[in-house]
C-alpha cells in the first residue's frame, strides 16, 4: 500500500478538495483507496457526510498511535492507496503523517504568501528524509503570476504537474459529495486532476 500525505502549514490551500478528487479518480484508475481525517476542521469528514458511494473508505484520526495502527489494518485489508489529509498546522500528528509517507503533497496557490509558507513545510519534510512535490493549486486560468510561482517552486523541489485551477467544478463537486471526475467527467477541472493523479501514480512507483 502506498500513503499520500497532504500538508501544509498555510490554511486554504485547497488540501481537502485536493485529498477528496484524487481519491476519487484513483479509484476511477483502478486503485483501492482509504482517507483518513487528520484535521480537526472536518472538511473531508463533511464531504463523506453528503456522498452517496460507499466508496472510498474513510476514518478520522486523533493520534499518532492511531495512525499507525489504521494504516496497518489497511495494509491487511489490501488497500492499494491511502490518502491523508492534515491540519495546517506544525504538532506531532503532522510530523507522523509525513514520516509514513510514501510521498508529501504540499499544495500553494500562487500568492507570495503561500509561496513563503511552504519554507516550514518544507523543512518539516525534510528532515524525515520523505519525497515530497509540490502541488499548484486554486491557481488563475490565466496569470502571469502562475509562471512566477511555479519556477519559485521548483527552485524548492519537484512540482507536479498540471497546476490545478480555480472552476467553480471544485466548489460544486465538493458540496455535492463528489469527486470533480464524477461531478462533470468532461470538464477541464476533471481532466487536470485525472492527469495530476497519472502524475502522482508515476511518482509512486518510482524507487525512493
Amino acid at each position: 500500500m502506498k500513503t499520500v500525505t497532504f500538508v501544509t502549514q498555510k490554511g486554504g490551500s485547497g488540501k481537502s478538495s485536493l485529498a477528496a478528487n484524487l481519491a476519487v479518480a484513483a479509484e476511477q484508475a483502478g486503485e483501492r483507496v482509504f482517507l483518513l481525517d487528520l484535521d480537526r476542521q472536518g472538511t473531508l469528514a463533511r464531504w463523506i457526510d453528503r456522498r452517496t458511494a460507499e466508496t472510498p473508505g474513510f476514518d478520522t484520526i486523533a493520534s499518532e498511535s492511531q495512525l499507525d495502527a489504521a494504516l496497518a489494518t489497511l495494509a491487511q485489508q489490501h488497500f492499494t492507496v491511502a490518502i491523508l489529509d492534515t491540519a495546517g498546522t506544525d504538532s506531532p500528528l503532522v510530523t507522523a503523517a509525513i514520516r509514513v509517507a510514501d510521498l508529501c503533497l504540499v499544495p500553494a496557490r500562487p500568492t507570495p504568501a503561500d509561496l513563503e509558507a511552504t519554507q516550514p513545510t518544507l523543512s518539516a519534510i525534510q528532515a524525515t528524509r520523505r519525497r515530497f512535490a509540490f502541488v499548484l493549486s486554486q491557481a488563475p486560468v490565466r496569470s502571469g503570476r502562475l509562471g512566477e510561482a511555479a519556477a519559485g517552486l521548483r527552485m524548492l523541489g519537484v512540482l507536479a504537474e498540471p497546476p490545478i485551477a480555480q472552476r467553480n467544478d471544485h466548489q460544486d463537486a465538493l458540496g455535492a459529495g463528489q469527486g470533480v471526475t464524477e461531478f462533470n467527467p468532461g470538464g477541464k477541472a476533471a481532466e487536470e486532476i485525472r492527469s495530476l493523479w497519472g502524475w502522482i501514480a508515476t511518482k509512486l512507483k518510482q524507487k525512493a
